[in-house]
């Protein structure tokens, strides 16, 4: 057996290098490289690898902060449709904890994304080191631990030969399409720069291929006549029709035997938006249009959906009468809601059930239902567009503004606050692959990161960053980033001085305001004044050395919006406009975690609401 002596951080490297994967006959690189911060526990070790390394096409990006490189590589992973990443580095203790909620985020998404964080050293001959975390009744706890929980597959690297059995382990679950996610290699300090005889063939050419899981028969026997005994199906389309690329077969499945479709966060944009069938999107975040067609459902089929609780309505979105048929290549997110499961790949069994349709010569019982649904929910975005704030503007036109104006390939990318409700109702997407939401684990600080990795992933295309104010004091360094990569992104804040979907929430519940706005202290009893706290975002995007432009007009929007396609570095335009200027909720409920007592009357009348909706819905 033919061998070669290599430290464990070169032997990672080169196997990592060549990981390659395959899906319906076309091969691709699966690593495009690794993205990292260096600290003690990993630039002597991994770090002198990736320095040494003498291949030019494995990319390093050096990041600012470690959750926000994380979220490059997942925003990186999801623009490519699960079928390229980059790995992420970090040294032991904090720079490592700062990872888990970006694997957290990975994990929810369902996106392949592979940490590799320092630890303590396996000999222990210096311990306790830096940053090292010390558990007093069971020593071989570290901060890499945290790990586990928001992890589909966790090793540690203890001696040089274990690196081979966890290297396979972890490409095993990032290259299955029902099981991917994140996946961690703790490594400890010392074991990185250790020497071992690997066998050559660990470092061969390896094509990990992704095959498309039909539906059984015996399934398909009890699929078939479920769906032809309907007359009013509704399809939920989740992210899992993209990542399986059947948006083509849904389209033909919807088209040919009138099937209206709701899409969810992740399902949003795979379809076009001017399809007659295609509703928008459904849930607590919907619209109207899309909600009454599920509420009025005989039978809900949804493909490649998590149904979590905003696509369901905290499961009070269907009819208790409704059939569910959830298809899925993972047999967990297929089994939720007590449906029929289906254990398929979207666009093989969207292809079988079709097929077999066709030959029933079956078709739904609707006549023009969605098509009148339809219609009148564009005229309401259109009434809703059309309103003005005589104090400033509106969170709706600028987004509508801002739908009209980009370029039509352009990718939108955003996270949380009230901007992924905004575009789950009202965002025309425009073309494929241009719409880029991270709904999953809503992660605040996702979305500058994110958009970040989506141009990485599509360097030829404009790629737009959608955020409030309140995420991006969470997360901007990678603006930094942006600009040492030569990768430009433009970022709209919309500046509304607070986190006001949440206040929203709170005070539509009957509490008063409280620690949700951007208020000055003083020494009243709840600690602030009416009087906000201004802050100039675009002057901190030119402290960067990126561009920056505010915006509190209309006009001064859309001359800022030319200016920025103009510029070749990233660019950020400061939005001021007036809180709580969002489409409203329709057709839809959410449950939420509210008192069950308490000394004011609102908040009681807010949970008794909350009760009755209680009596309504699925348990399960």
């Amino acid at each position: 057996m033919k061998t070669i002596r290599l430290t464990v951080g070169q032997a990672l490297v080169r196997f990592l290098d060549q990981q390659y994967i395959e899906r319906d006959g076309k091969e691709n690189k699966f690593v495009t490289g690794v993205i990292g911060i260096f600290g003690h526990g990993n630039v002597l070790g991994l770090g002198e690898a990736l320095a040494n390394y003498d291949n030019p096409d494995f990319a390093f990006i050096g990041g600012k902060n470690e959750q926000d490189m994380s979220h490059i590589a997942t925003g990186y992973a999801k623009q490519n449709n699960r079928m390229k990443i980059f790995a992420c580095t970090s040294s032991i203790g904090p720079g490592a904890a700062n990872m888990v909620t970006a694997a957290a985020t990975a994990t929810v998404n369902r996106i392949p994304a592979l940490y590799l964080p320092s630890d303590v050293y396996a000999t222990r001959q210096p311990d306790p080191v830096l940053q090292q975390v010390e558990t007093a009744g069971n020593y071989t706890v570290t901060t890499n631990d945290a790990f586990k929980a928001v992890c589909k597959y966790w090793d540690r690297v203890d001696r040089p030969e274990q690196l081979m059995t966890a290297c396979i382990n972890a490409f095993r679950v990032l290259t299955d399409p029902a099981e991917t996610g994140a996946c961690c290699i703790a490594l400890p300090q010392d074991v990185q720069g250790e020497a071992y005889d690997f066998p050559e063939y660990f470092f061969q050419k390896r094509v990990w291929t992704v095959a498309r899981r039909p539906v059984a028969d015996e399934v398909l026997e009890k699929l078939v006549p479920l769906i032809s005994s309907k007359r009013r199906p509704v399809v939920i389309c989740g992210g899992g029709v993209g990542y399986s690329d059947a948006a083509d077969a849904l389209m033909h499945f919807c088209e040919e035997f009138r099937v209206p479709m709701a899409e969810t966060a992740a399902g949003k944009g795979l379809v076009p938006w001017d399809k007659s069938y295609n509703m928008g999107g459904g849930g607590t975040t919907g619209n109207a249009a899309a909600n009454r067609m599920i509420q009025n459902a005989d039978l809900v089929l949804s493909i490649g959906a998590r149904l979590n609780d905003f696509i369901t309505c905290s499961k009070g979105g269907f009819r208790e009468d409704a059939a569910l048929v959830s298809i899925n290549l993972n047999r967990f997110d297929s089994f939720k809601m007590d449906g029929l499961s289906v254990e398929a790949d979207a666009k093989k069994a969207l292809e079988q059930i079709t097929a077999a349709l066709r030959q029933l010569n079956w078709c739904s019982g609707y006549v023009d239902e969605y098509k009148k649904e339809k219609q009148s929910w564009l005229e309401e975005t259109a009434a809703q567009e059309s309103l003005r704030d005589p104090k400033g503007l509106r969170e709706t036109e600028v987004l509508a503004a801002l739908n009209r104006e980009i370029e039509d390939d352009a990718v939108v990318v955003a996270a949380s606050g009230s901007l992924p409700g905004e575009l789950q109702k009202a965002w025309k997407v425009k073309g494929p692959h241009t719409y880029h939401l991270e709904y999953g684990y809503s992660c605040m600080g996702y979305e500058i990161s994110g958009a970040l990795g989506a141009k990485i992933a599509e360097p030829d295309r404009p790629v737009y960053a959608l955020l409030g104010d309140g995420v991006f004091f969470m997360a901007h360094s990678d603006i930094h980033t942006s600009l040492q990569e030569h990768k430009k992104i433009t970022i709209i804040v919309l500046d509304n001085m607070g986190h006001q979907c949440i206040h929203e929430l709170q005070t539509s519940n009957g509490i008063d305001s409280f620690g949700t706005d951007f208020r000055y202290r003083n020494e009243s009893p709840k600690g602030w004044v009416e009087d906000k706290v201004p802050v100039d975002f675009a002057m901190i995007a030119r402290g960067y050395g990126a561009k920056g432009y505010t915006a509190r007009t209309m006009d001064e929007f859309l001359d800022a919006l030319e200016k920025a396609k103009r510029e070749d570095v990233t660019t950020l335009i400061d939005v001021k406009v007036e809180p709580f200027t969002w489409l409203p909720r329709y057709e839809s409920w959410w449950r939420v975690g509210l008192a069950e007592v308490s000394d004011k009357e609102s908040v009681r009348e807010a949970r008794r609401d909350i009760d009755e909706h209680l009596k309504l819905v699925r348990q399960y």
